[in-house]
Formats: structure tokens, C-alpha cells, sequence
């Protein structure tokens, strides 16, 4: 994209302000990884540079988790500009039992759109500390449970929670979108 995609502006305000005043309605705490924490000093929550440089999104994971105050974590990409809260409540009633709750859209899982527990923490850096990059790596290594796409259509027909904004014609697309998430 050439720029942050948390800044980029839909319907007039940026992506990750977006997602935060929504998490202001759901969540006690919020937690922002990134690398350019600077960016997002006027948002007056916790922001934290990864614990594990240079490992991409499974360091971001990490460290959202570890910095964590709860057992579980709702974690999502910063490029996902239509969240809707009952899809991440119906999530969340779902996590007593498990160290993942994850939706599975016709695209596959949505690991970025997920609740994690800090069971994960150990499986996540064992898979760092191998090199690999990807999240699912180190799903064989805990107690998953899969949202089918069919349990959600009532909350999110059109699937919008896991659109996310990674080419200049998603952009587009997404602004010109006639489901804008209100705030």
C-alpha cells in the first residue's frame, strides 16, 4: 500500500480508529503492537513494540498476548475496517474451553480475527524460535475451536468483519462500501 494501513482513512476516519472506538464499547483494555508505536501516541491506550523483533504478524501476536492483563485476547489485524461487535460477542462466549477461537470464511481461517489464550504463548515462540512466520503453525500445538462461516451469517450476512484493506482496489472498494460500520 506504501503507507500504514492502520491511517488509511474510510468514510473519514482512519482504520485503527475505526477498530479502537469499537473496542471502546466491548473491551476494559486495549493493546496496539507496532513498530511505529509513535504513530499512535493520540490514542491514549497501550502501545508496545514487538517483544521479538523483525518475526512479523506471529511477534505481533506474541506480544499482544504477553502484555495481555486476561487469560484471552481478542486479536485482530489493523487493516479491518468493518468489525462488527456481535460477531466478536458471539466469539467471545465461545472461549471458556479453548486456547483458540477462530472463524473459518469461505477464504479459510481468520487467524487475525481471532481470540487467543495465553496457553499460546509457549507454542508461539516455539514456532518462532524454528523460524516459521505463520500463524496456524502453531495451531497443532493447542486446543482450537473453528467458527463456521454458517454461525455467523446472522450476525454479519455479508461477511464484512474479515474484509481487510491490502491493495489500492481494496481501498477503494471498502470507501465506497454502502455498509460503512457506524460509530
Amino acid at each position: 500500500m506504501g503507507e500504514n494501513k492502520a491511517l488509511l482513512e474510510i468514510d473519514g476516519i482512519p482504520i485503527i480508529q475505526r477498530i479502537c472506538n469499537l473496542f471502546k464499547t466491548l473491551f476494559s483494555e486495549i493493546i496496539i503492537v507496532a513498530n511505529e508505536t509513535e504513530l499512535f501516541l493520540n490514542f491514549e491506550i497501550k502501545i508496545y513494540n514487538d517483544l521479538i523483533p523483525r518475526r512479523g504478524v506471529l511477534g505481533g501476536l506474541y506480544t499482544g498476548i504477553f502484555y495481555a492483563s486476561f487469560p484471552h485476547a481478542f486479536c485482530v489485524a489493523c487493516d479491518m475496517p468493518f468489525l462488527k461487535a456481535e460477531v466478536i460477542r458471539y466469539l467471545l462466549k465461545q472461549m471458556e474451553h479453548f486456547d483458540v477461537i477462530v472463524p473459518k470464511t469461505k477464504d479459510g481461517l481468520e487467524p487475525l480475527h481471532a481470540i487467543y489464550s495465553k496457553n499460546c504463548l509457549g507454542p508461539i515462540k516455539k514456532i518462532m524460535d524454528q523460524g516459521k512466520r505463520k500463524v496456524l503453525d502453531f495451531y497443532p500445538m493447542v486446543n482450537v475451536h473453528t467458527i463456521e462461516e454458517n454461525e455467523l451469517y446472522g450476525l454479519d450476512p455479508r461477511m464484512e468483519s474479515f474484509m481487510n484493506v491490502n491493495t489500492p482496489e481494496e481501498l477503494i472498494s471498502a470507501r465506497n462500501s454502502k455498509h460503512l460500520y457506524r460509530e
